[in-house]
């Protein structure tokens, strides 16, 4: 646990009220202090959902701390087992609340015994581990609870159904695109001929969790929530799994031939190429449009790439193999998934870097200087004091990655809104560029700092003049190699002469 005014994850506790609010009927009683509370209000405004299961706060107050909270805790289980009539409900306490170090297993356990609804606590280190790993280890631990509860009163429904099926894990609230992904995602099993049998936990039923062996495989479309459900599942009841994201071409491709494996196996024989084939042709957009002459204005570009495990190595694959450009480097915060991360790009870049630090991400950036980036909110930031245009491509986001209209980054209409993506990234600034050779107004400002020179150095009004002239997408580079020289020569004012020097000395 550190104190942050940034975190590229949340704590683990968002991540425990994420997989509960994304259940139907489950209700999380978080055990915290005033100013923790404010889940309802983010998930309220972010996704602009019109019913979800809002979450309780038990408040710990003067009171709580002068007595202990075991009555209040209790009584407010009891009290809203009676309210809302939830199938679950589901207690977590806060990194803050923590420190109390109170018995909260007992508490569970006496409200267990007057609720009509299963009561359990949500068995996550608040200091270990953050919001993405509490979510995949929070979902894991609800479906093992119903899985071993129906086994125990043997109604554990384990017969197949009678076509090929599908449970899709790890579809939840305040996801990036998920709602819009799952869309393709429906799409995809419907035309392989494969129903879907349940899709944990959006919307889902605890009580239904007892059929989900019915199912033939586990597909698990982000590493980041569903991947220890999976595993569990496939450990307890023999169930396959595909882990693939089909984000871009290539990785489509690999998950549609992954889940042919299996059905395979499954004395079900499939053969999806003429369908691939067919795909990649006439739906997806993406394959003719980076052979087009559109997009042989980003020959020569660099990008860099950095976001959670599963957008990033998916956004690194298709810049790299499908577009043709050059990454610089790319990165996840997921630093627990850093060997999975490793593996999937570390022949597609230059340099990998794993870290949830944003300053060491933002001298980076500035370091490297790259022509379009491609990360997260923070990286867009970054960006903007770099004058460096950004594609958002991974959480954390803000409430423009949750748009009303429909805009999957997975299955083949994915592909088409990532090249869209990646074309208007590099090409963003040119409106500057028209601006300045037909006498329009250039509102782009100079700027005064960058994140790879923090230094007093000043500029003559002659100078600032000639720089102003400078088309703005290529104006902020110009500044900071400037100044770079600058700073080489020791000089503390930068005139016209030492503006032609530094060119000079660049193009030397």
């Amino acid at each position: 646990m550190k104190l942050a005014y940034w975190m590229y994850a949340g704590p683990a506790h968002i991540g425990t009220l994420r997989i509960a609010s994304s259940f139907k009927n489950v209700h999380a009683i978080m055990h915290a202090p005033l100013g923790d509370d404010y889940f309802n209000v983010m998930r309220s405004m972010l996704e602009r959902d019109r019913n979800f299961t809002p979450v309780t706060a038990s408040i710990v107050d003067r009171h709580v701390l002068a007595r202990g909270s075991q009555e209040k805790v209790i009584n407010n289980i009891t009290r809203k087992d009676k309210e809302e009539k939830p199938d679950l409900v589901i207690l977590t306490p806060t990194c803050t609340s923590s420190i109390l170090q109170e018995d909260l297993h007992n508490f569970v356990n006496r409200a267990s015994i007057e609720a009509l609804a299963d009561v359990i606590l949500a068995d996550v280190n608040h200091y270990r581990v953050n919001e993405l790993q509490a979510s995949d280890r929070t979902l894991e631990q609800i479906v093992a609870f119903y899985i071993n509860k129906a086994k125990k009163l043997n109604c554990l429904n384990v017969e197949k159904t009678l076509k090929p099926s599908v449970n899709i894990i790890g579809i939840l609230s305040l996801g990036f695109h998920n709602q819009h992904d799952l869309v393709d995602l429906k799409r995809l099993f419907n035309d392989l001929d494969i129903e879907i049998n349940q899709i944990i936990p959006d919307n889902a039923s605890v009580d239904a969790l007892k059929d989900l062996p019915k199912a033939w495989f586990n597909f698990v479309p982000y590493r980041e929530a569903g991947l220890l459900t999976a595993k569990f599942l496939y450990n307890e009841l023999d169930m396959p799994y595909v882990d693939k994201t089909p984000m871009g071409l290539t990785n489509i491709r690999q998950t549609v031939q992954d889940i042919q494996n299996i059905l395979n196996k499954l004395k079900c024989s499939r053969n999806y190429e003429n369908y691939l084939e067919t795909q990649a042709k006439y739906v997806s957009q993406a394959a003719w449009f980076s052979r087009s002459i559109d997009c042989q204005n980003l020959t020569g570009k660099t990008a860099i790439v950095f976001g959670d495990a599963t957008h990033a190595a998916a956004m690194t694959q298709i810049l790299s193999k499908e577009m043709g450009v050059e990454v610089l480097w790319s990165g996840t915060y997921c630093t627990h998934d850093a060997d999975w991360f490793n593996s999937q790009v570390e022949n597609l870049c230059s340099k990998i870097l794993i870290t949830d630090d944003h300053n060491i991400v933002g001298d980076m950036i500035a370091k490297t200087e790259p022509n379009a980036i491609f990360g997260t909110q923070m990286e867009r930031h970054i960006g903007k004091r770099l004058n460096i245009p950004c594609g958002v491509i991974s959480s954390p986001v803000h409430i423009q990655n949750f748009p009303l209209s429909y805009k999957p980054f997975l299955g083949y209409e994915g592909t088409n809104q990532i090249a869209d993506l990646i074309y208007n990234s590099f090409t963003l600034g040119m409106e500057d560029h028209l601006l300045d050779l037909f006498g329009g107004h250039d509102t782009t400002d100079i700027l005064n700092n960058t994140l790879s020179s923090d230094n007093n150095i000043t500029w003559s009004k002659e100078a600032m003049k000639e720089l102003a002239k400078i088309p703005g997408f290529v104006r902020g580079k110009v500044k900071r190699n400037t100044e770079k020289f600058a700073l080489r020569k020791q000089y503390s004012c930068i005139s016209l002469e030492i503006m032609y020097e530094a060119k000079e000395n660049i193009n030397n």
